[in-house]
């Protein structure tokens, strides 16, 4: 009888494990899109902070360029201040 008890146990257990792999088995297959996302989320956020970068980079230019804009512009302004003194 006990003998009959152990292969009873043993086609429980059995039964649960094919269960389980039949269960975790979609899964799997999902992980693997899953990974596949991150990846490609990843790649967005160093491609996105790369042009964090670039943007930084023109900003800081766009700075620099202003203010030789304004250098120029009150050179311009002396300039146009000595022709007018010097025509009187």
């Amino acid at each position: 009888m006990t003998l009959v008890v152990k292969w009873v146990v043993l086609a429980a257990v059995l039964l649960g494990l094919v269960i389980l792999a039949l269960a975790v088995r979609p899964l799997l297959g999902r992980l693997g899109r899953l990974r596949r996302a991150v990846l490609a989320l990843q790649r967005r956020q160093a491609e996105a902070e790369s042009l964090q970068s670039a943007a930084l980079a023109l900003q800081q230019e766009l700075e620099t360029l202003r203010l030789k804009a304004e250098i120029t512009q009150e050179h311009l302004d002396a300039v146009k201040v000595k022709r007018a003194a010097s025509s009187r």
